[in-house]
């Protein structure tokens, strides 16, 4: 077990199975399938993507070091919340930029019923020790324990 501490950019108690991708997450070829066509499990549909392509990322501690790809990322992000496809939490071993954070806290204050913690900032380790599977506990400080 080791536990890393990040900043909260959107609050919130979870725990989770770890999906880890060592590259950058482009948010509207991951969710396209999840928002388009109706796939109520959010498969990421990135192809360039081999960490992530093919995988369920709905109720996961999606683990990864930043987004990439459109300034669409955002408005993407908030509607998977929307639509309740998001994954548990998004955990970023480097700042998360201004699209997704926007997408992340928007979601957080406009919907009622929907939770997706979002912490920066863990740190290289970070996603050098978490693996696909490993348990995730994000706590409201920005703790985040890997087991």
């Amino acid at each position: 077990m080791k536990t890393f501490k990040g900043r909260v950019v959107s609050p919130g108690n979870v725990t989770a199975p770890a999906l880890v991708s060592h590259g950058g997450l482009n948010t509207l070829a991951s969710f396209q399938k999840a928002l388009q066509f109706g796939d109520k499990k959010a498969t990421c549909g990135d192809q360039n993507n081999a960490d992530l392509y093919g995988k369920q990322m709905l109720g996961k501690a999606l683990c990864l070091p930043m987004t990439i790809g459109s300034t669409t990322g955002g408005l993407v992000l908030y509607c998977a919340c929307a639509m309740k496809r998001q994954p548990a939490c998004m955990l970023f071993s480097e700042h998360i930029d201004s699209l997704a954070a926007a997408g992340a806290i928007l979601a957080d204050v406009w919907l009622d019923d929907v939770s997706m913690p979002v912490v920066d900032c863990l740190g290289e380790e970070f996603l050098n020790y978490v693996k696909d599977g490993m348990t995730i506990t994000v706590s409201e400080d920005g703790t985040v324990t890997v087991d």
